[in-house]
């Protein structure tokens, strides 16, 4: 059974709250949509969501969390705007669908946007997607993901063969066991999260630095 990162009850009112949102910062604020959803991201308001704050899920209008990502985020104010739109706007829906699909993976916004579904390019699906059920974004989302994340993943396996080493080589020279440099290539552990030491091990027995085998 797939754990969702909150309760349903609340998904509604989220979906529609970042919808308004992002429509409200471009077409009543006339505000930069990735400028603004960098701050967004990086305010505590995203992180708030995540977590399940009904205050944030439901307790605020979509204006008021513009309003609040704003006042974290810059030194910008807004004059109280006259918001009523008539239709769903392209923002509109990608804030609405991505509140979604962070409420179904459970991954955070940062974690999404920085591998393979930036805001550019949930805006981008628009066209092709808006008419269609959400699970066709959902799959569409998770393909992005899985392809960024199979790429990142396997940039260790490629350097490790530019180099003609074997695993197990590599094993014996750079003192990480091979049991966990399978993982890495394998995406069962996640070399971003690997200890300092280990990354340094690595990089020094392929000669390139610890940047190039996180990706």
């Amino acid at each position: 059974m797939k754990t969702h990162a909150y309760n349903s009850l609340y998904l509604e009112d989220a979906m529609n709250n970042l919808g308004t949102m992002l429509d409200c910062t471009v077409n009543a604020a006339q505000y930069d949509l990735v400028v603004f959803y960098e701050m967004f991201l990086s305010s505590g308001v995203a992180s708030q969501m995540e977590a399940g704050n009904p205050r944030y899920l439901s307790g605020m209008s979509g204006m008021e969390l513009m309003q609040l990502v704003l006042e974290k985020s810059s030194d910008k104010t807004l004059p109280i705007m006259n918001y009523a739109p008539f239709d769903r706007t392209p923002e509109y829906w990608a804030g609405w669908a991505l509140a979604y699909y962070q409420w179904y993976s459970a991954y955070t916004f940062p974690f999404i946007q920085k591998n393979g579904l930036s805001i550019s390019t949930v805006l981008s699906l628009y066209p092709t997607l808006h008419e269609a059920d959400l699970s066709k974004f959902v799959q569409t989302a998770d393909m992005l993901i899985q392809t960024h994340l199979s790429t990142r993943k396997n940039t260790l396996k490629t350097i490790r063969k530019q180099s003609h080493l074997t695993q197990k080589e590599l094993a014996d020279l750079s003192g990480v066991t091979l049991r966990m440099i399978q993982a890495y290539e394998q995406g069962h552990q996640d070399i971003m999260k690997a200890e300092a030491r280990t990354v340094f091990a690595l990089a020094r027995m392929l000669g390139c630095t610890p940047e190039v085998i996180c990706g």
